[in-house]
């Protein structure tokens, strides 16, 4: 069995409880989120919820099913099947001495990252990439000493893909979105 990486991108209501039922439906079925970063969209009304699993096509195609069951959402697109740009900011600080200090500026220069504080025995780096990107770095990083590391996650946004184009097609996925909730309810009350 091949397990890949596969990244979501879900569009949502955006509203509370919301992320609370998205990873709540990740651990009711036992699948491991590796990343997750929610935030709002353009339209303060909708939230995109950038997920990276691991797993085969079969979990993907389950995992894509239950989003789409789920009341608040939109629209669901694995983006790992299309190009897409792929972004995830760290904050880490680094343990410097004066002889390692200048090694240090030559990383952070080389990676195109960013010194954003200097203390007398640690430096606080910025680096914004590709997951890639940002592992080789912390990698050489990790040879001086990591004293604190904090990862946002990735987010990604498909090249190609909108996920609606303008107000006529946003207004076909919100009539979608309500149609589902009024779907869900009259089966509840049954």
């Amino acid at each position: 069995m091949k397990f890949q990486r596969h990244t979501i991108s879900v569009l949502v209501e955006n509203h509370f409880g919301v992320l609370a039922r998205v990873s709540g439906l990740f651990s009711a079925r036992g699948f491991n989120i590796t990343s997750l970063a929610v935030g709002e969209t353009e339209d303060s009304r909708y939230s995109r919820i950038t997920i990276v699993v691991a797993g085969d096509e079969s979990i993907l195609e389950q995992i894509m099913k239950q989003l789409n069951k789920l009341i608040d959402t939109i629209k669901v697109v694995d983006l790992s099947q299309q190009e897409s740009i792929d972004r995830e900011l760290v904050l880490v600080k680094v343990l410097v001495n004066a002889s390692t200090r200048m090694e240090i500026m030559q990383i952070v220069q080389s990676f195109r990252a960013k010194i954003v504080d200097v203390m007398t025995d640690s430096m606080m780096v910025e680096v914004t990439g590709p997951s890639s990107k940002v592992d080789a770095m912390l990698e050489l990083l990790r040879t001086y000493g990591i004293k604190e590391m904090s990862r946002t996650g990735m987010i990604s946004l498909g090249r190609d893909s909108v996920l609606y184009e303008n107000k006529d097609t946003l207004s076909k996925v919100k009539k979608k979105a309500v149609k589902k909730v009024v779907k869900k309810r009259s089966s509840k009350k049954k």
